[in-house]
């Protein structure tokens, strides 16, 4: 039986790296992308700047994370700290209970951030106030994802 074989090798020194949510973030896709598609997994190396902070938030979806380099201290819903470190994995279920926020220490962090799941809309990522208990998503990352739609369905 003759068949072509299925098998990607990613560079990921060949990977251009693209701005992430946060100022400070940098993503390098390495599959579930247009470039290297797949058929239910979106998994990127995602590299924060020392002392960059990212607002508690949460996801429709779960998402697990594995600490490659750096460190962080990461915040849950109630504030409760866990410091992170290469070699830690953080899993966030999905929904504001699996709410979780990042103080990227002095050496910077680098994760690798895997979702299960393609489309776009259900990676969205929603900021949490704390005070208020208010959960949101701006619009420019809204239709980022494929929440927006400006078809007309008539």
């Amino acid at each position: 039986m003759e068949f072509a074989s299925t098998l990607r090798v990613v560079d990921r020194a060949q990977v251009k790296p693209l701005p992430g949510i946060v100022k400070g973030q940098a993503l390098q896709a390495l599959v579930g992308v247009p470039d290297f598609p797949s058929e239910r997994v979106r998994v990127a190396v995602a590299t924060f700047e020392p002392g960059v902070h990212e607002e508690l938030h949460w996801h429709a979806i779960e998402v697990f994370y594995y600490v490659v380099a750096g460190g962080a201290i990461v915040r849950d819903y109630h504030g409760r700290e866990y410091p992170v470190k290469a070699g830690c994995s953080i899993y966030a279920p999905p929904g504001i209970a699996g709410s979780h926020e990042w103080q990227v220490g002095p050496d910077g962090l680098q994760l690798l951030s895997i979702r299960a799941t393609l489309e776009g809309h259900k990676r969205m990522q929603f900021t949490v106030n704390r005070e208020t208990r208010r959960s949101y998503i701006e619009l420019e990352e809204l239709a980022k994802m494929d929440g927006v739609s400006f078809r007309s369905h008539y």
